[in-house]
């Protein structure tokens, strides 16, 4: 097994005030999986994958790494072990806007010390996995999404970590960005034999994972095969669609309300309304291709 997580729990507290983001939760994966985790929004998805990327500490519980167990690990170990042993892949994807794409892939590299050489041979490879060699000298603003992302994808395949740990790869990208990084990380997975543990929103995306496991509540729900969500268990896979449908629904009701009182602008008005409603009708469309009405 590459990842053992055993009886998690992660409380937050907010003055007197307790939040319970995972309750003894389970989960094991295999060296060179690719795993989705799926689910409605706060219940414990990116809380579970920070935790497993030593960017957070569980209150206890505990998740053993190849054999490692990280959940008493010290700061400096932590360090060493994001550098090393996890690559990380945000939705909001953390480039330096004024370096330019290889730049940025070579981060990584830099805080671990490998030797300009190494750093740009390693770049040169990562740059052509992810297909941007026409584009490495150009910086993120002169970038369209999907490329930056994939700029992101080779940062944190950089000091090649066995792991990669991806938080909602897709959630800011057209349909047909998405399915190009949904496709880059699968080339990552099957051909660099990377495991990989991606959170996400997007049905096609968690498809093409060799497992979906459902989070909700801060526990595993459901752990199945796509086949298996898509044919065995279409009912329960059309109501998790359902159920992310209600929730974008109560999300825009907010933002009206939001908006009423002024506590938003305009402008953050109509682009949050345009992302989630974008994101409504990939999974109304998503339905219907399960031949289900909505």
């Amino acid at each position: 097994m590459a990842i053992v997580v055993k009886d998690l729990n992660k409380i937050y507290r907010i003055g007197s005030m307790e939040i319970r983001a995972v309750r003894g939760l389970n989960l094991t994966v295999k060296e060179g999986e690719m795993i989705a985790l799926i689910g409605p929004s706060g219940s414990g998805k990116t809380t579970l994958l920070n935790i497993i990327g030593g960017l957070d500490k569980a209150t206890s519980g505990s998740i053993t790494v190849f054999g490692k167990e990280i959940t008493n690990f010290e700061p400096q170990e932590l360090v060493e072990y994001r550098r090393q042993t996890v690559g990380h892949i945000f939705q909001t994807l953390n480039l330096i806007p004024t370096l330019t794409a290889a730049e940025n892939a070579k981060l990584p590299m830099i805080a671990l010390g490998a030797s300009g050489e190494e750093q740009n041979r390693r770049v040169d490879e990562l740059i052509d996995v992810v297909g941007l060699s026409e584009r490495k000298n150009h910086k993120p603003g002169e970038l369209s999404g999907g490329e930056q992302q994939r700029v992101a994808i080779a940062a944190a395949l950089a000091n090649d970590p066995a792991i990669i740990l991806a938080d909602e790869p897709t959630g800011e990208l057209d349909s047909v960005n998405a399915s190009i990084i949904v496709d880059y990380l699968n080339k990552v997975n099957k051909e660099m034999g990377k495991t990989i543990i991606m959170v996400t929103h997007d049905p096609t995306a968690a498809r093409s994972a060799d497992r979906i496991l459902r989070i909700q509540d801060g526990v595993v729900r459901t752990d199945v095969e796509p086949v298996e969500s898509q044919a065995k268990d279409s009912v329960n896979y059309a109501d998790i669609l359902k159920e992310r449908i209600s929730d974008i629904d109560r999300q825009l009701e907010e933002l009206d309300d939001s908006f009423r009182k002024g506590s938003v602008t305009g402008d953050e008005f109509v682009e949050g309304q345009t992302k989630l409603k974008q994101t409504r009708s990939v999974l109304v469309d998503e339905l219907h291709r399960l031949g289900i009405l909505y």
